[in-house]
């Protein structure tokens, strides 16, 4: 039990310095821009660095929640980590967008793939009634960083750019996981693990390896002046520097690490159980259901809010998911071992968890997004980080919510517990359909911001224990994959159903005010004009926070039916 409350504490604070790194982006993004090329302007087209780690957090889950499953938590959470410090150290050394971009895409696999393995090694060494509060610490740290990462992003970017952030986060990420080998995996008869031996020689090579793939992308300009030196950075053909002697000896070293590993005795990377391992998880179906994923999050998040909910290739990319889900159906049906191995959610609490958590990602995205852009209409026109720390009066009671739930979870049974929390948030969500203009300059709505992230948080833990109380153990790892995947596709239609519903008052607001030219023939006339469309603004986040607070409702009464306790057979 010991070593597995070690690698849980490791594995908890890797999830919340992953969540921590989401928000810190926000505040780097406009430097992070520069250096793709980018202007100020073109937001849009920075959209793929926040949806390409989207799209490595969400696409790849069930897959590798499925993989901790058949081959150990540890080794999945090892390698996550792994991934995510690769991904930061490509982000860091990234010189154009492209580049960037698959340095968040890898980020995005290594930071989501964490969550998964953790919830499931809760339940390994947990008993049900005794996992709630482990669950609420996972959740609180995990919101935790939601709130501390725009302060350790401006703590980084105060004394450094925003390449530090990446250089600390592949740092941190590589000391995890080298604290996480340290520890024993439990045996599953409970037994101390053994210790592995390190493959020193693969590690070497894995290093040089890295080292060089950082040389290439930076092109370090006291290594390209050198009269000798430069050489290395001359194209053998063409004129990529990917096609330079040292791309070359780059691609010589990956090679050498792989053979190294199908030879090694005890490798770093058990290259040699890869084929039997892909019997056992359906790549097949993985890759079907990545591809549905990958259209939906492109779909929804790469749209412009301020002018569409969907993207404008939606209806092609939604086809592309109708066609995968469709074939993922097939192969789950024909399979010998699917990805999600058959009755998985099969049981009431189970998939009614995963759908509550879909309901709960809708309402909460009304939060996140919609709280800032209230502040920024009304009290802090001025003052973007003003506005932003309105939001932190939500987020803090979150991590607060997380643990106390955790704790009732023992006293409360889930589908109670879960609909006051949720009935809470909605609470919260109807009395801010009365925001006026200086409503946030009184104390009193500090209360309802806490009010509404202390329901959100009291949630977490109940749905996670509901849902690895009702599936089997062998199973933990792609069900708590599919709990996650449901809340973050959720939070992605969520925000763009409730754009376009807000966007319908607005228009609705502001059809009878005309043009400003049509309206504008004086400064009285001008200034009324504002107050209108102000005025339609305001209207416009009311009609979201209404919608968001039906959507806690129908969480609420969602979870007072599928939580409730359901046998099955272990």
């Amino acid at each position: 039990m010991s070593s597995s409350r070690a690698l849980l504490a490791f594995a908890a604070v890797a999830i919340g310095f992953a969540a921590a790194d989401t928000y810190v982006v926000v505040l780097a993004l406009p430097d992070m821009m520069a250096a793709g090329g980018l202007d100020v302007d073109d937001l849009q087209r920075a959209a793929p660095i926040v949806s390409g780690f989207l799209l490595g957090y969400i696409a790849i889950l069930p897959l590798i929640g499925r993989i901790s499953d058949v081959r150990g938590r540890l080794p999945v959470l090892t390698g996550c980590l792994v991934v995510f410090a690769i991904g930061s150290v490509v982000t860091a050394a990234a010189y154009d967008l492209d580049s960037m971009v698959v340095g968040r895409f890898v980020q995005g696999l290594g930071g989501g793939g964490l969550i998964p393995p953790t919830l499931a090694l809760v339940a390994d060494a947990w008993p049900a009634e005794r996992r709630g509060l482990p669950l609420g610490l996972i959740g609180a740290v995990q919101e935790l960083g939601s709130v501390l990462g725009p302060l350790y992003g401006a703590i980084v970017l105060a004394v450094g750019d925003w390449r530090d952030v990446f250089w600390l986060n592949a740092a941190v990420g590589t000391l995890i996981a080298a604290a996480i080998l340290r520890l024993r995996e439990p045996e599953p008869d409970g037994s101390p693990g053994r210790w592995r031996r390190l493959d020193w020689i693969g590690l070497l090579l894995a290093l040089l390896a890295l080292t060089a793939l950082v040389v290439v992308m930076a092109e370090p300009e006291s290594l390209t002046r050198g009269i000798t030196s430069g050489l290395a950075f001359i194209p053998v053909v063409g004129e990529s520097r990917w096609l330079t002697p040292l791309a070359l000896a780059l691609y010589a070293l990956v090679a050498l690490f792989v053979a190294r590993q199908l030879t090694a005795r005890r490798p770093l990377v058990a290259l040699r159980q890869w084929p039997g391992l892909a019997a056992r998880i359906d790549l097949v179906g993985a890759g079907l259901l990545s591809v549905a994923l990958g259209a939906v999050i492109v779909t929804f998040a790469s749209a412009d809010p301020e002018r569409h909910a969907v993207s404008a290739n939606a209806p092609l990319l939604l086809g592309v998911a109708a066609l995968a889900v469709v074939g993922f159906a097939l192969r789950q049906r024909l399979a010998t071992d699917p990805l999600i191995p058959r009755q998985t959610l099969t049981s009431r609490p189970a998939w009614g968890a995963v759908l509550v958590s879909f309901v709960v990602g809708a309402s909460l995205i009304a939060a996140l997004v919609d709280i800032p852009l209230f502040a920024r209409l009304t009290v802090y026109r001025d003052s973007q980080l003003d506005a932003a720390l309105v939001l932190v009066r939500f987020l803090v009671a979150l991590p607060v919510g997380a643990v106390l739930g955790g704790w009732l979870l023992r006293r409360v049974p889930a589908a109670p517990l879960t609909a006051v929390a949720m009935l809470l948030s909605a609470g919260a969500f109807w009395h801010m359909t009365t925001w006026g203009r200086e409503s946030l300059n009184s104390p009193v709505e500090t209360v309802s911001l806490l009010v509404g992230g202390l329901g959100f948080g009291l949630a977490i833990a109940p749905v996670n224990a509901a849902l690895l109380e009702h599936t089997r153990e062998a199973v933990h790892g792609v069900a708590s994959a599919l709990l996650v995947v449901a809340r973050m596709v959720g939070m992605l239609i969520g925000v763009s159903a409730l754009t376009a519903l807000g966007l319908r008052s607005f228009h609705a607001e502001t059809a009878a005010l005309g043009s400003p030219a049509e309206v504008c023939d004086g400064a009285t006339s001008c200034a009324t004009y504002t107050e209108a469309l102000l005025d339609a603004g305001i209207a416009q986040l009311h009609t979201i926070f209404a919608a968001a607070a039906v959507l806690a409702l129908a969480a609420a009464v969602l979870s007072l039916w599928a939580l409730r306790p359901q046998v099955v057979n272990k």
